[in-house]
């Protein structure tokens, strides 16, 4: 009998994990935090050390969370990107909050890397749907134009990174969104543009 109950338990589990989606939460983790200091970018308000306390908790630890419990479900693809995105903020906490930044041009190597990752993360996701292509799209285009600005392209580059980041955040709220509406009793959907 209780070999029957933890057969029936690791089955109800199984069940829970494969209706539960960490993908919402992930996105709208990363999106807050590149909204926040997009805004800064885009010369919207001063002091982008407001973006600390995001960047360590929500678009840091919330979004590795996800990853990993994306490493759960077995989706590869999600849980490196919300992993690295995780990373990516905490790594950008540690580096504002500890002075860190020697320079314009070790920085903006710093956001070529990341244009670069994002590149292959938006080749990745060009057979999953057209929101997410979307958000990889922006992103890749938020990173190039930030390292052009940090690489000697000037302040209009990292004005300019700065409203694609705010593209790039609300693009990433309305995929959160279409992803949260499909775990609730919506009156509605958002399309996403699915990919054969």
């Amino acid at each position: 009998m209780a070999q029957f109950s933890l057969k029936r338990d690791a089955a109800a589990t199984e069940e829970v994990a494969a209706a539960v989606n960490p993908a919402p939460l992930g996105l709208c983790a990363f999106a807050l935090t590149t909204f926040v200091l997009s805004a800064a970018n885009a010369n919207l308000f001063t002091g982008a050390g407001i973006v600390i306390g995001l960047a360590l908790f929500y678009g840091g630890l919330a979004q590795l969370l996800a990853g990993m419990w994306e490493f759960r479900m077995g989706n590869t693809f999600g849980a490196t990107a919300f992993s690295s995105y995780g990373a990516f903020w905490l790594a950008v906490a540690a580096t504002l909050q500890l002075k860190l930044i020697p320079n314009e041009t070790a920085f903006g190597f710093f956001l070529l890397g990341w244009t670069i990752f994002t590149g292959l993360m938006l080749i990745a996701s060009l057979r999953t749907n057209f929101a997410l292509i979307g958000v990889f799209l922006f992103l890749f285009l938020t990173f190039l134009a930030l390292a052009i600005g940090a690489l000697g392209g000037g302040s209009a580059f990292t004005v300019i990174g700065g409203w694609l980041g705010i593209l790039t955040a609300l693009v990433a709220w309305y995929t959160a969104l279409a992803g949260l509406l499909t775990t609730v009793k919506a009156p509605f959907g958002l399309p996403i543009g699915p990919r054969p």
